[in-house]
């Protein structure tokens, strides 16, 4: 068992392939705890070349609403007015505190998500 820092698409490549060869690999035995190792060293590597921005807050909103089946009218109950869903779509009006607040709540969306400039 060698372990070397994943520095190219070749060795990401290769720590994949061993990966999946050992991934289920019984606990306490020596391939699980290389697979362990291999899962730090390519997470390190994906996140550092293949990293996921965070989503722009009416995507993320507009998303989870498919994702729940809910309309613009239930997404008006939760923030209270209609006009403020039509001002926010349109671009007319940006998340306040309480509506970050309250979509986290009923949406489960991050905070993270919500605070981020859009």
């Amino acid at each position: 068992m060698t372990f070397k820092i994943i520095r190219s698409k070749r060795d990401y490549t290769t720590a994949l392939e061993r990966f999946e060869q050992i991934f289920q690999a019984k606990a306490g035995t020596p391939e699980s705890d290389e697979a362990d190792v291999l899962a730090l060293l390519i997470k390190s590597y994906e996140d550092t070349h293949y990293p996921i921005e965070i989503p722009d807050p009416l995507a993320a909103i507009q998303y989870r609403m498919e994702q729940q089946g809910l309309s613009k009218q239930e997404l008006a109950s939760i923030l209270g007015y209609k006009s403020r869903v039509t001002d926010l779509f349109n671009g007319h009006r940006k998340l306040n505190l309480s509506m970050i607040r309250k979509l986290h709540a009923h949406l489960n969306i991050s905070y993270d998500t919500l605070v981020k400039e859009y």
